[in-house]
């Protein structure tokens, strides 16, 4: 079993800290690899719209996804975007300042959207939904 002793707390410190890099969880969060991803360790990050571009949903199903190309502000990463919602793609133009969060899977694609792995959140400051449902107008 473990040690027990009125001395261990150093053993039983440094086990579980050499433990814990057998969590994924863990391991995912705390790899010098998180500055290497687009949002640098964020839950979010702000990006001017590129262009607006279709991508076509992998099989079976037969759909063209509307998504944008976004630079992000602060490292100047490119990535793309999902735009959520009906028709919500009239309400993004280029150069707008949009507000990116992740797409729900801790980086990896959803659904049948081949390589996007974020969603537009805002658009210049604006909700998204709350123009979808028309609750506000955009500035």
């Amino acid at each position: 079993g473990k040690p027990r002793g009125i001395q261990a707390a150093r053993k039983l410190r440094t086990h579980r800290k050499d433990q814990r890099w057998a969590s994924k969880p863990f391991l995912k969060a705390h790899l010098p690899s998180k500055y290497q991803k687009p949002f640098g360790g964020a839950s979010h990050a702000k990006g001017i719209v590129l262009e607006k571009i279709g991508i076509e949903a992998k099989q079976p199903n037969s759909a063209i996804r509307k998504c944008v190309r976004v630079q992000l502000v602060k490292n100047g990463k490119k990535i793309a975007a999902f735009v959520p919602n009906d028709g919500c793609l009239n309400f993004v133009d280029e150069n707008d300042e949009v507000l990116i969060a992740g797409f729900g899977r801790k980086g990896h694609a959803v659904g049948d959207i081949p390589g996007v792995r974020f969603k537009v959140a805002k658009v210049s400051g604006v909700g998204l939904y709350a123009l979808y449902r028309e609750k506000k107008e955009k500035p």
